[in-house]
């Protein structure tokens, strides 16, 4: 397997792991996911025996209007041939991502200092300083959730999904009024 192609495997997880965003009424550009997948990065380790891939540095994704942008991503599967990925730091200590929604000229973006995506359960966690803006709505708190398979959100103050009584941040949601 060449180095190219060990790369392009990590493309399924990119795609993944910023879906959860495209929760509801937001869906991701269909058409993303037959284009090919662009990664830089400043290292790239791959270890196809333990089906570990990592990119490190200044690491960029782009596929179609998908962009991320971290300082770095893990991408792991398991002996099902599930994958899970990680991406971690960038700009300010926050992993970044952004990508059209379906059919509109509207983004979703988001950033965290952690965001985690698991394949098998289709859930996404950002932690730390988690945002999703999707067009002029947009979430904050310390931990997002996002169950894809249900299509459910959970938003919490608190790292982890913990909810902090006092002296604790609050989560903070802005919902514009749509348009009749």
């Amino acid at each position: 397997m060449t180095q190219r192609s060990r790369i392009a495997s990590a493309t399924p997880f990119a795609l993944s792991l910023f879906a959860l965003c495209f929760c509801g009424a937001a869906h991701a550009e269909r058409a993303d996911r037959e284009k090919p997948a662009n990664i830089e990065a400043d290292r790239v380790t791959v270890d196809d025996k333990n089906k570990v891939q990592i990119f490190e540095g200044r690491v960029k994704l782009t596929q179609g209007t998908l962009v991320i942008r971290s300082n770095k991503v893990v991408v792991t599967q398991d002996s099902d041939g599930f994958q899970k990925g990680v991406a971690t730091g960038g700009d300010g200590g926050l992993a970044r991502f952004r990508q059209k929604r379906e059919g509109q000229d509207v983004y979703i973006e988001g950033e965290a200092e952690r965001i985690e995506y698991e394949a098998r359960d289709d859930v996404a966690q950002l932690f730390n300083r988690a945002k999703v803006i999707n067009g002029k709505d947009e979430v904050a708190g310390e931990y997002i959730n996002y169950d894809g398979y249900n299509e459910t959100y959970v938003v919490t103050n608190g790292p982890n999904a913990t909810v902090l009584q006092e002296g604790g941040s609050r989560v903070k949601v802005t919902i514009q009024p749509k348009k009749k």
